[in-house]
């Protein structure tokens, strides 16, 4: 990954920021329920309400998830080569996935790497939000290629933690 045709995406789980009000989180998620139950599109309120929470104004003390992500692509950043790099959220924070996926696009990437912080199988966002999302990006840039550096081996993931492990034994 030495050119700069490249990208790297680092999609998180996002979190919700300790300052906002604890109502409209209830709201957004009571709305977001109604519309996976009813397989309906996503209402007015419910996106209203979604790009608040993600364009929230945060600090590491109202999102310490926010910020342990922001300094792991800040050590991986480094190790790219030149290649270029955003972090994406999967749901309260911002940029999402299609926005990181522009950004890069933008900044001269034809060849994309998205790589999830969620190592185990059996979540909704790694499983199928992340790959239906690419999948409809594809579908927008076919002279792009999307690749999803999922699912984790994990027998790599177990030696890696195992190897943390050791040094607190």
């Amino acid at each position: 990954m030495n050119d700069n045709a490249h990208g790297v995406i680092l999609v998180g789980h996002g979190g919700i920021p300790k300052d906002y009000p604890s109502d409209l989180v209830s709201k957004l998620k009571r709305l977001e329920a109604q519309r996976r139950a009813s397989g309906s599109p996503m209402s007015q309120e419910e996106h209203e309400l979604d790009t608040q929470i993600r364009t929230w104004p945060r600090t590491p003390q109202t999102d310490p998830y926010q910020a342990g992500l922001e300094s792991l692509a800040a050590h991986m950043y480094p190790l790219l080569n030149g290649a270029h790099f955003a972090v994406a959220y999967n749901e309260f924070c911002g940029p999402t996935l299609p926005e990181a996926v522009e950004e890069v696009i933008a900044k001269g990437a034809h060849q994309i790497t998205v790589v999830s912080t969620m190592f185990t199988p059996g979540g909704s966002h790694s499983e199928f939000e992340i790959p239906e999302e690419l999948q409809e990006l594809r579908t927008k840039h076919p002279n792009i290629t999307l690749n999803y550096a999922w699912p984790f081996n994990l027998d790599q993931v177990a030696a890696m933690l195992m190897e943390h492990i050791q040094r607190f034994q």
